[in-house]
C-alpha cells in the first residue's frame, strides 16, 4: 500500500450507499447513512458527517466539510429542468451545514452551480441553480437565493435574506438580516431592508480588512459623489463621470465602477432616502 494511503486512510460507514463509478479520494470520511451518485468526485480530505446526500455531476474540493442533512447536486427547482447532465462544483475547505440544499446548474443557464473556497454556508439555507458563490463568502442561516445569483469573494449574507433571481452581489458586499434584494449590489456596498436600500459601503470589512485610512477617505468621498445626501441635484450618469474623473489610481473604486458598467439584469440597488452613508454596519 502507498504510504499517503496508510497515512490518510478513507473510511466509509457500511450504513452508507456509495455507488459504483463514484471517485473518492484519500482521507475522505463519509460517515452513517450518507448516499454518494455514480458520478460524484470527492476529493481528498472531505468529509460527510452523517446523513448526506450528494448526487449528480458534482465535485466536492478537498477538505471540504458536510454536515447532515444537507443535499448537494440535486437537480435544480426549474420547470424548464427535463435531467440534462449540468454540474455543480463545491471549492476547497467550504463548510456546509444542516439541511443546506444546493442545487447543480440548469441547460438553460451556464450548466453549473460553483461554490468557491472556504465559503461557509449556514444551516438551513438554499443555494440555487446557476449560483455562483465566490471565495470566502459567508452565508448565514436561513438565507434563500433565486437562480442565476452571483455573489462575490468576501461578501457576507446575513440571516434570512433573500434574493432574487440573476441579482450580482459584488466583492466584500454586505446584505443586512432579513433584507428583500431585488437588484445588484455594488462591492464593498452595505444594504439593509426589505425592500433592499444601500445605506453605506462595508466600512468594517475595509477596516478589518488593512485598507488604509487615506483610502477609506477616498472611498466614502466617491460614493458620497455617486450617492449625495437627499439625491443631489444631478443625475447618475454625470455623477458618475466625476468619479471616473476624480479617482482614476484607486483600485477599489475602479472596482466599483467597473460593476456599475457590466451587464446587469437588476439594475442597481438604489439608496436609502436621507443621509445614511455614515451608518456602520458589523459584517460577520
Amino acid at each position: 500500500m502507498h504510504a499517503l494511503e496508510e497515512a490518510r486512510p478513507t473510511v466509509i460507514h457500511p450504513t452508507a450507499l456509495v455507488a459504483s463509478g463514484a471517485r473518492i479520494g484519500l482521507g475522505v470520511k463519509i460517515g452513517p447513512w450518507c448516499s454518494v451518485g455514480p458520478n460524484v468526485v470527492i476529493e481528498d480530505g472531505v468529509e460527510l458527517i452523517s446523513h448526506v446526500v450528494v448526487d449528480g455531476q458534482t465535485r466536492l474540493g478537498a477538505g471540504s466539510r458536510y454536515f447532515p442533512f444537507c443535499t448537494v447536486g440535486m437537480a435544480p427547482q426549474d420547470l424548464k429542468y427535463k435531467g440534462e447532465p449540468t454540474r455543480c462544483e463545491i471549492g476547497p475547505r467550504t463548510v456546509v451545514r444542516e439541511h443546506v440544499t444546493i442545487h447543480r446548474g440548469t441547460a438553460t443557464g451556464s450548466g453549473v452551480t460553483r461554490v468557491g473556497a472556504d465559503v461557509l454556508v449556514m444551516a438551513n439555507a438554499h443555494v440555487a441553480h446557476d449560483c455562483v458563490l465566490g471565495d470566502r463568502v459567508i452565508i448565514v442561516n436561513n438565507v434563500v437565493m433565486g437562480g442565476h445569483v452571483t455573489i462575490g469573494d468576501d461578501a457576507r449574507i446575513m440571516g434570512s435574506a433573500a434574493i432574487h433571481q440573476f441579482v450580482r452581489i459584488g466583492h466584500a458586499a454586505l446584505v443586512g438580516g432579513v433584507a428583500g434584494v431585488e437588484a445588484d449590489v455594488i462591492p464593498y456596498g452595505s444594504v439593509l431592508g426589505n425592500r433592499a436600500r444601500l445605506i453605506g459601503l462595508h466600512w468594517i470589512w475595509l477596516r478589518r480588512n488593512g485598507v488604509q485610512s487615506q483610502d477609506i477617505h477616498h472611498m466614502r468621498k466617491a460614493f458620497l459623489t455617486l450617492y449625495p445626501k437627499n439625491g443631489g441635484d444631478q443625475p447618475f450618469a454625470v455623477r458618475l463621470d466625476a468619479v471616473r474623473r476624480d479617482f482614476t489610481d484607486n483600485v477599489r473604486i475602479q472596482e466599483i465602477l467597473a460593476f456599475i458598467d457590466a451587464p446587469s439584469r437588476r439594475g442597481l440597488v438604489r439608496p436609502a432616502r436621507g443621509d445614511a452613508s455614515g451608518l456602520d454596519t458589523e459584517g460577520a
